[in-house]
């Protein structure tokens, strides 16, 4: 029970801190990504013109093609530059309407009649935002104003704010030359449809990358390493479980061995025997699972909002099935030194 316990608990951890650095890319109903070349599917490195969106419809199976753009920044809370909270944020710059723009549960969608409007994920209400409220940005001259919110949508661990790709750019590039004489720059290009072929892209774009969602989600900054560290826990856990297990039904069996021995002797068979011995480990760790799995959603109810906790119902199903099959393959070391026991040296043993 302790041990479904931890490992739920690890994974819930593990599943909150991956979508919290990449939910935006997750949700977005894009099938492939055009990045500029050698940019290692990253959105930091590629900088593309935006007239290459038309090419890239245009391009086998495409079903629709859009740009996009993010950045990093840092939205400024409180009406007296003395006294004014930051807040980190990511600015994701789509088209207003556009297949990337995600559903509005407040407010209203981006407009291309109203620039500055930009809609935020709802996380940010926890530091003070609302419906209506304008914001500047450290560093810029821009301010945004919250025309919607929307939920579930956050990059490289910080809320996303959507905005239009123009004021977008006007946050990105600030800097003069910082855009390198691209005109229209945006980051990527999404594409939405099956059965894209990259290379075939690559041949017709020159000094492109085509990749699925999946390959850009693992191009964000630290996904990879952040994940990875996470499942090589997952991995250390469950093999140290295999060891524990084994060892703990092991001993059961040692202190049943005169009991063992007097069914021997009465005449049930090691077929039984081993039958009965997986039986019972079978239902004592499905009934252990079972309250790991209620003991987890209950810490996940007392957790605090801030803490990136997400449970993954397949998830919790697949590390039951795992953690149920290392249990079982354990209890048949068990079984193996219950087959050895001889049935007289047992009732020799019996006081």
């Amino acid at each position: 029970m302790l041990t479904a316990w931890l490992v739920f608990i690890l994974s819930g951890l593990g599943n909150g801190l991956s979508t919290l650095a990449a939910s935006t890319f997750k949700n977005m109903k894009a099938d492939y990504v055009i990045f500029e070349q050698g940019s290692q599917s990253s959105m930091s490195k590629s900088l593309l013109p935006e007239q290459l969106v038309g090419q890239a419809g245009q391009l086998p199976n495409v079903q629709a093609a859009s740009p996009m753009g993010t950045s990093m920044a840092t939205a400024l809370i409180g009406k007296s530059n003395r006294n004014e909270d930051k807040v980190d944020i990511a600015i994701v710059g789509i088209n207003p309407g556009s297949f990337l723009e995600p559903r509005v549960v407040e407010g209203q969608g981006l407009s291309p009649d109203n620039p500055v409007g930009v809609i935020v994920n709802a996380t940010l209400k926890d530091k003070g935002f609302r419906l209506g409220d304008s914001f500047r940005l450290d560093g810029s001259t821009e301010s945004l104003t919250i025309i919607g919110f929307v939920q579930n949508q956050t990059y490289n661990h910080v809320a996303s704010v959507f905005a239009s790709l123009s004021e977008w750019r006007k946050i990105a590039f600030a800097a003069p030359g910082s855009d390198k004489g691209i005109s229209n720059p945006v980051n990527a290009v999404m594409l939405q449809g099956k059965n894209i072929r990259p290379g075939d892209n690559d041949a017709r774009l020159s000094g492109t990358d085509t990749v699925t969602r999946a390959a850009a989600i693992q191009g964000l900054p630290g996904y990879k390493e952040e994940n990875g560290s996470i499942l090589m826990m997952l991995a250390f856990l469950l093999t140290i479980s295999a060891f524990v297990l084994g060892v703990f039904f092991y001993v059961i069996t040692m202190q049943k061995s005169n009991a063992f021995g007097i069914m021997k002797a009465i005449g049930a068979t090691n077929g039984f025997l081993g039958k009965a011995i997986v039986s019972q480990v079978f239902v004592l760790s499905l009934c252990s699972i079972v309250v790991g799995i209620l003991l987890t959603y209950g810490t996940a109810a007392i957790m605090p909002e801030e803490m990136p906790f997400q449970l993954d119902p397949t998830l919790l199903v697949v590390y039951s099935m795992i953690l149920l099959v290392i249990a079982l393959l354990s209890s048949l070391i068990s079984v193996r030194k219950m087959t050895k026991i001889d049935p007289l040296q047992a009732l020799g043993r019996v006081e």
